[in-house]
């Protein structure tokens, strides 16, 4: 235990935009995906729509290790597609994105989601960060997320990217979790005995006919179907890269702590599950800035005092990782903000300006188009 190393792989999902005007692109998919595999191999993936696209990391085994392969990833990605006259966005969703118009991807399993969701499919039109982390063979990993997820809302604080839906402003600092919502099973699983429970459930699911298999529990954390990880799904896709490796880092740290600590986390009632919820909720809506609702006390913290208490839970998993620096991203992002807080402050700024709100969107564009690029430090 004192030496597993706790590897872990990043999913980062961007979008695809018209390199001259900002707007999402609709680009030739499939000479398209034969490019990018033919310069960076398995690790991209389309996604449901065409508008998107993926990149999967290969096992990562240190933080410097991550931000090299993530840094050349994006940028060797996003080679690819200029010569498609295209860019890269990360954010989660696209100030001047519109469903109705979006290219669904040609693929079985998408025709039947489509089939199954409907509208809720068509509407998706988001992306997201995913982190997984490796868990020993001896150690349940159901009962490592039940504790991880007093924690989960923190993750979407930090990371929020999502202000903008259909050309306005949503009042929320993600909206990709709001439109979440709108899936089933989604969002904050229950509190499942052990993994044969979990898989149990699973079964009966997919012996229903409601899912093909646990890869369609779509929850915020869950147990992944093909590696021995726990997966973190509730992160709005992170603009800058430094931020996207920082909460890497914070998971990743998390999880070793958790199971380290086999106590860390273990109380919970029947209130817990409704109170990580409304923290979440909290999260979606103000971020960094949110008051979140502690269950053994009562009170009512700033996400900044959380986030401090977490890292000093985590300290000795933080040494022994090798993750500190990694982690001075999450001061950064505590004091001036997410994404979604740079990309409100450029509309307002530009609207206060004089700017109609089309020429302050655009604004908002150009800068996620640069800092999607930005070297990690």
């Amino acid at each position: 235990m004192a030496s597993f190393e706790h590897s872990f792989g990043i999913e980062e999902e961007f979008f695809l935009v018209d390199a001259a005007s900002g707007a999402l692109g609709t680009p030739a998919l499939d000479q398209l995906m034969s490019d990018a595999r033919a310069k960076l191999g398995d690790i991209v993936t389309s996604e449901l729509l065409q508008s998107q696209i993926e990149i999967a990391s290969p096992i990562l085994h240190s933080h410097d290790q991550a931000r090299e392969v993530m840094s050349r990833t994006r940028r060797e990605l996003s080679e690819v597609v200029a010569g498609h006259d295209l860019q890269l966005i990360a954010a989660s969703t696209h100030p001047l994105g519109v469903w109705q118009e979006q290219l669904i991807t040609e693929k079985r399993r998408y025709d039947k989601l489509i089939a199954d969701f409907r509208i809720v499919t068509q509407r998706n039109l988001v992306c997201g960060l995913h982190i997984h982390v490796a868990i020993p063979e001896h150690v349940d990993r159901v009962d490592v997320m039940n504790r991880a997820m007093h924690w989960l809302p923190v993750f979407l604080a930090l990371s929020t990217s999502s202000p903008f839906w259909n050309h306005r402003v949503t009042g929320l600092l993600s909206y990709r979790q709001a439109l979440y919502d709108e899936w089933p099973r989604s969002g904050i699983p229950d509190f499942f005995r052990d993994e044969a429970d979990y898989q149990a459930f699973a079964s009966r699911m997919q012996a229903a006919g409601a899912i093909t298999d646990s890869s369609q529990l779509w929850w915020a954390i869950r147990p992944a179907l093909r590696f021995p990880t726990l997966e973190m799904r509730i992160a709005d896709v992170c603009t800058r890269l430094d931020d996207a490796l920082a909460i890497a880092a914070l998971y990743r740290c998390l999880v070793a702590t958790l199971v380290a600590n086999p106590d860390m986390g273990k109380v919970h009632s029947t209130h817990t599950r409704r109170l990580i919820d409304e923290n979440r909720w909290r999260a979606k809506r103000d971020g960094t800035k949110a008051e979140f609702i502690l269950e053994t006390s009562n009170e009512v913290v700033p996400v900044a005092t959380v986030v401090k208490d977490l890292l000093s839970a985590c300290a000795d998993q933080i040494d022994r990782l090798d993750c500190t620096t990694a982690l001075k991203p999450i001061e950064r992002i505590l004091n001036e903000g997410t994404s979604a807080h740079q990309q409100l402050k450029i509309y307002n700024d530009s609207r206060a300006a004089g700017d109609e709100g089309l020429a302050a969107l655009s604004k908002v564009i150009d800068w996620l188009r640069a800092t999607t690029l930005e070297v990690a430090s």
